[in-house]
């Protein structure tokens, strides 16, 4: 945890203002677009994590605090039951009002309320859950950035985000097996850096010795399973998997665009020639898992991942595991309503590991756990393989 209530405060501010950069090449029509459920309008990231401080912090410590305006806790609150009503989450792409401006002035008024509470108040509480807070903005500046991304890749136009926005870095080293051998090894976070509650429970598991692959399936093995009709072949796919692709009519990674005899990309960097040396991204568990198939390999578990994660270089794709999202032996939810952060999503998920190039820094590390449903991919989701 962060003592110190100047480097807390540096710490909130770097965050604050890093959002709002995120935001900063785009339209104001771009503000309040929301292409499917999944995708958030960035107008509503912006509310969100200041409704975020604003219910949880200052209303708890500030005895005088005024919210900035009653009705957007029913606008910018989540997935929260227990803080009251709420925009149901299909409808955030209507909300027109409160304009980019209001939202930008609550941005404000909540933000200076924070450094004047940091200023007055020191404990032990406050700057855990300030800390909370910080991590929560984080973990939204990668989905507006995804999000983003979504919204301006299903434009007809294909707009750039930023030309300076790189998705990748070229590894020039061959992919080699690394072996692993069985043990007991311990699994968890440990010592006093930040962590969520679902990283929590150190225990032990036991694991038979495996490889994995010292860098990620790139763009141009992946293309070898499509001409190879690795979509077409019923035998690769988990039976929801099969369904899914038919149904969506899913031939190729998302944001790929097949032109004559190539293929092409779109990025945050606009739609460009795709790279075959670049890590494939935006896949689904279900593509994960079929690719592994057709290679006669498999897809590590998170376990197998923590383990050898320190032998290879890592952060710049969210990997799929072979690991159903569950809790850790003696997990504990956070009491009230921030118990509902993570343990409710314990069911019908796939765990992924690591990071990537849309993580901000100070986020991620090794014992993070991410979890998504297996068909999602709109994040920048990759694989590594095991054996």
């Amino acid at each position: 945890m962060i003592t110190s209530s100047i480097a807390l405060l540096d710490f909130l501010l770097e965050t604050r203002e890093h959002t709002e950069t995120i935001c900063k090449p785009l339209q104001i029509e771009d503000y309040v677009v929301q292409p499917i459920e999944d995708v958030s309008p960035p107008k509503w990231h912006l509310g969100h994590t200041t409704w975020f401080f604003e219910d949880f912090i200052l209303k708890k410590f500030k005895d005088d605090y005024q919210v900035y305006d009653d009705h957007f806790a029913f606008v910018f609150n989540s997935y929260y039951e227990s803080m009251g009503a709420r925009v149901v989450r299909t409808d955030r792409g209507n909300l027109s009002r409160p304009t980019v401006d209001q939202v930008y002035a609550y941005r404000k008024y909540v933000t200076n309320a924070l450094t004047a509470l940091l200023e007055e108040n020191d404990t032990d509480e406050l700057a855990q859950l300030i800390e909370i807070g910080i991590h929560h903005e984080k973990q939204h500046q990668e989905l507006l950035l995804t999000d983003i991304k979504y919204i301006l890749g299903n434009n007809p136009l294909l707009p750039t985000y930023s030309s300076e926005f790189q998705e990748f870095k070229l590894n020039p080293n061959p992919a080699e097996w690394l072996s692993i051998p069985e043990g007991i090894y311990e699994i968890g976070h440990k010592g006093d850096g930040f962590s969520y509650d679902n990283e929590l429970g150190l225990h032990k598991v036991y694991l038979n010795s495996f490889e994995i692959s010292s860098r990620l399936v790139t763009n141009s093995e992946y293309i070898q399973f499509i001409e190879a009709g690795g979509y077409e072949s019923v035998l690769l796919w988990h039976s929801e998997g099969w369904a899914w692709i038919n149904d969506n009519a899913i031939k190729a990674p998302l944001y790929w665009h097949k032109n004559d005899n190539y293929y092409e990309y779109y990025g945050l960097n606009g739609l460009q020639k795709l790279n075959l040396e670049a890590p494939v991204t935006h896949i689904s568990y279900y593509e994960a898992f079929a690719y592994a198939q057709w290679k006669g390999l498999r897809l590590p578990t998170e376990f197998e991942w923590e383990v050898a994660q320190s032998q290879f270089d890592w952060g710049e794709r969210w990997e799929w595991t072979e690991s159903a999202y569950l809790p850790y032996p003696n997990y504990t939810k956070a009491p009230g309503a921030l118990g509902e952060y993570n343990g409710k999503f314990m069911v019908s998920q796939k765990t992924l590991r690591g990071g990537s190039v849309a993580t901000s820094n100070y986020h991620t590390r090794p014992t993070y756990r991410n979890f998504f449903h297996p068909q999602l991919r709109w994040q920048f989701t990759g694989l590594r393989l095991a054996r």
